[in-house]
């Protein structure tokens, strides 16, 4: 099987063993006083300008946006200020708008929107309420009680028992061009320092809020997060890899575990702990016994199980020496049993004798509850080192709150309870509770099954939850239910897991059911851990896209039509999404061909040039295309002339050095981006504490490439003052020339060269801790000819100063013998190994060899590039032309030729 850089991304992401196990610092552990005083939370400012509202009789209407009014009725003419659950920001910017009052009607226009109402006419309904708006050039009139059957969708709760489709939600979006949330029975927060939950009041009421974004869906999000809060970017480490898995797992196993990602160079980053972390009283399912709440006895549970961890503080100090954040699993429906370690706290601030052994019941609306909870029982447990917690939350849904759904307050409660416990980045791990859960990172999508078809159902949902804000949903990699999986399904999931908003692996309590991708065989096991590799190289281009969800509500996993409106392909090909601004991505969802060993995906290609990543294939959209792809590739579509920020490697994203940045360039005639970076586990990103660098390409006509980067603006704690870069140009011919401010940057040598430059690329500080001397960073260009990539270190720069990286690409080349040749390089390899399986009565002739060899001699010498790639279109295709006179097993030999085709 292919290297990783034969996967276009040259060296990024090849390493020593030794090169990446630095040592990393100890996470730092937040001092969480003994006793915590009610949380102290704020909230944004519920109460508009008055000049935004029109009060007409016992109907108002407020302005927040030109596309966004607040329409509200009352029976008793008294209107609502409090911030609701999903709406808590309402003084906005008074947006430009006329009142007229003529005859029976007040008319209220904005730049966007006309709103008519019949004055005096009481509650909203057809024919005394209407909108209208402009929609793709036609006039559109909404009025109340009208159906959006042209919705997009939203999310759903959980993907529970699911083996293929399940039915979501409605969302913020409709081809329709208007959306209207119906607030009216949702439930308010008081005024208090931990805003808390009330009711509505009694009475007949309309709270409406219409938006009329036309088709502009990325300014409808836009509205939506100004009203109901932006969505909070997770920490950095987030965005690596997670291990969970429902085991029983002793402390001794999990550091077994852990060692052997570790010794297989298999990067880590959150360690989950699943239920059995506490006292479970060898739970069994079948006829499990009761505990006072109703629930199975172990089901809820705070106190660690001795049997398998007798000194967890000292294995939770033990994770965090090792550069892991670990997060435990809870069912709380339970409430606090007797035998619970800090039951008798709880049992006293809640008025109840410990010595009656009688049990405190889960209520979640108490605040007295509340407090004590976090008080007595989960505090503790922080005190500890548990980093942040998995709201498994599978009970009722209704509380003593009309209209509250559980969920979604607990979600709450554990998201501010972690910001006034002073954790500097608050996280929590939860199913969906409803509309405004957005503004509480990260969604746990549930028990699916281990199939084909809930695989290829994942992509969708995923994409089309951003519809309402939700944008971190963490899917169980491999499936949850129904035992083994396939190699291969296992793979395709892992590889979908790499381009999804957060890569963790899971299944339920099966011995059958492997997540560690080393026990896989081998050639599975290349695939999967070059797959982890590429996601933490792309960790800046991540992180840099999570910093855009914040800032415009377009979530990293987004929908095509949110691009391309107009384009009815980006609506009906709903398997393909965005993935951060300049990638397209389809994954694969079905089982490869057993006679071609090859997956065919049928997608759209949007309007423009595309690269496909992982084949080195130009294409041109708009055109829907029915391509193949072998194990080790995926539909990745990256927009020409796009600039990716990457990272070195490493098996903690914390070991990622931040003086150094990776930027891959794709062919194009220009391109630009912003690398985004912050302290990564704080809150000074929403007080400016952060950095941006501003990076654009721009090709001349006589083949040279000019990249421009910089100067960092903005500042934070940590941000070095000066950068190295490593640059890698993909699809490209070796350079005649390369220049960086103007001086010369030297070629590096051939096979040393490229070996020299992915050392380069490791982390700088190797196994010895953080003492050791770094690793030499030595300027100069190597060419990769199996990727087609020129790879190019160049000496650290001041980041307040901008610098130029000029690379002059041969004249008169054809650009056309660049196509595909890092997959066809790779599937050539793939045949050979397959004729090699049929030694002893056959193997590869020496022609099928050469020509694999192609890439490995434009590596030894790159001036040879343009007679080795016209000598290897003309060898496949006379291999080609004498398939039939090929001697030996011709069943095989073509089946290892078909693994060619594209």
């Amino acid at each position: 099987m292919r290297t990783l850089a034969l996967l276009t991304l040259g060296a990024l992401a090849l390493m020593t063993p030794a090169a990446t196990r630095a040592a990393v610092q100890t996470p730092s552990r937040a001092q969480i006083p003994a006793a915590l005083t009610a949380p102290r939370v704020t909230t944004a400012d519920p109460v508009a300008d008055p000049a935004a509202t029109v009060v007409e009789g016992h109907a108002r209407f407020t302005l927040l946006t030109p596309r966004l009014v607040r329409m509200e009725w009352s029976a008793d003419g008294h209107f609502e200020n409090r911030a609701s659950l999903v709406f808590i920001q309402r003084r906005l910017a008074v947006p430009p708008h006329t009142v007229r009052r003529a005859g029976s009607w007040l008319t209220v226009q904005t730049d966007d929107l006309t709103l008519r109402y019949r004055r005096g006419s009481g509650r909203f309904r057809p024919g005394n309420l209407d909108v209208r708006l402009r929609v793709d050039g036609r006039d559109v009139v909404w009025r109340p009680s009208e159906s959006d059957s042209a919705n997009l969708k939203g999310t759903t709760r959980t993907l529970d028992g699911a083996k293929g489709p399940v039915p979501l939600e409605p969302g913020l979006l409709s081809r329709a061009g208007w959306t209207v949330l119906d607030d009216s029975q949702r439930p308010l927060f008081d005024q208090s320092a931990w805003p808390w939950v009330v009711a509505r009041p009694a009475g007949e009421r309309q709270d409406f809020y219409f938006f009329g974004y036309g088709h502009d869906y990325k300014g409808g999000l836009a509205d939506f997060i100004k009203v109901a809060g932006r969505v909070p970017m997770p920490p950095r480490f987030a965005f690596g890899a997670w291990w969970s898995r429902y085991w029983a797992y002793t402390d001794q196993e999990f550091t077994d575990l852990v060692r052997q990602f570790d010794r297989f160079d298999v990067p880590l980053d959150v360690l989950v702990m699943d239920m059995d972390w506490h006292n479970t009283f060898e739970l069994r399912w079948e006829n499990a016994p009761k505990d006072q709440a109703g629930q199975a006895k172990g089901w809820t549970g705070y106190s660690w199980n001795s049997a398998y961890f007798p000194d967890p503080e000292g294995f939770l100090d033990w994770t965090a020496r090792q550069g892991l954040r670990t997060p435990l699993n809870l069912h709380p429906a339970g409430g606090i049993q007797p035998w619970e370690t800090h039951y008798p706290e709880m049992a006293r601030d809640m008025g109840i004798d410990p010595a009656t052994k009688r049990y405190v019941p889960f209520r979640p609306t108490d605040k007295r509850f509340a407090e004590a909870y976090f008080k007595d029982i989960i505090a503790p447990l922080e005190r500890q080192g548990v980093d942040f917690w998995w709201l498994d939350w599978q009970q009722w849904d209704t509380t003593t709150v009309a209209g509250l759904n559980p969920t979604w307050w607990i979600n709450y409660l554990f998201f501010t309870h972690m910001q006034a416990e002073g954790k500097a980045r608050p996280l929590i791990f939860h199913r969906w509770g409803g509309l405004g859960n957005h503004r509480f990172q990260i969604g746990f999508s549930g028990d699916a099954f281990s199939t084909w078809d809930a695989l290829a159902f994942e992509p969708y949902f995923t994409a089309t939850a951003a519809n309402v804000g939700f944008g971190y949903w963490s899917h169980d990699i491999g499936g949850h239910l129904n035992g083994e999986v396939s190699p291969e399904l296992y793979t395709r999931w892992i590889q979908f897991g790499i381009f999804s908003p957060i890569l963790r692996t899971h299944t339920t309590k099966n011995p059958a059911a492997e997540r560690r991708i080393w026990a896989y065989p081998t050639e599975y096991f290349r695939v999967m851990r070059q797959a982890f590799m590429l996601r933490y190289a792309m960790i800046p281009y991540i992180y840099t896209a999570a910093r855009h969800a914040y800032d415009t509500g377009v979530a990293l996993v987004h929908p095509l039509y949110y691009d391309w409106p107009a384009d009815s392909a980006a609506y009906d090909f709903a398997d393909e999404y965005g993935f951060g601004p300049d990638m397209i991505v389809r994954p694969i969802t079905a089982p490869m061909s057993p006679d071609t060993l090859l997956a065919h995906q049928r997608l759209w290609l949007p309007p423009g040039d595309w690269y496909e990543w992982f084949t080195g294939t130009r294409l041109h959209g708009p055109a829907v295309v029915t391509r193949a792809f072998a194990l080790d590739e995926v539909p990745v579509y990256v927009r020409a002339g796009a600039i990716v920020p990457m990272a070195t490697t490493a098996l903690r994203s914390d070991a990622q050095p931040k003086d150094l940045l990776a930027l891959t360039v794709f062919p194009g005639d220009s391109g630009d981006t912003r690398v985004y970076q912050d302290a990564g586990d704080d809150l000074g990103y929403q007080r400016g504490k952060s950095a941006w660098t501003p990076v654009s390409q721009r090709r001349d006509a006589d083949g040279t490439v000019h990249l421009h980067i910089g100067p960092t603006t903005g500042d934070f704690e940590g941000l070095p003052a000066g950068r190295g870069y490593v640059i890698q140009m993909v699809g490209s011919w070796p350079p005649r020339r390369v220049l960086w401010n103007g001086a010369e940057i030297r070629y590096a040598g051939g096979e040393q060269g490229a070996d020299a430059a992915a050392q380069q690329l490791a982390i700088a500080t190797p196994a010895g801790g953080p003492d050791a001397e770094p690793v030499p960073r030595a300027p100069g260009w190597s060419y990769d000819g199996n990727a087609a990539s020129i790879v190019i270190h160049v000496p650290e720069a001041d980041i307040r100063t901008a610098s130029t990286l000029d690379v002059e690409l041969p004249v008169g080349r054809n650009d056309s013998l660049l196509d595909g040749v890092p997959s066809t390089l790779s599937r050539l390899e793939g045949a050979i190994h397959i004729l090699e399986g049929l030694w002893p009565a056959d193997w590869p002739p020496d022609s099928l060899v050469a020509l694999q060899q192609t890439g490995h001699r434009i590596t030894l010498q790159p001036e040879i590039a343009a007679v080795e790639l016209e000598a290897l279109r003309a060898g496949l295709q006379h291999v080609l032309d004498r398939l039939d006179t090929l001697h030996g097993d011709t069943t095989a030999i073509r089946r290892a030729l078909a693994h060619l085709g594209r």
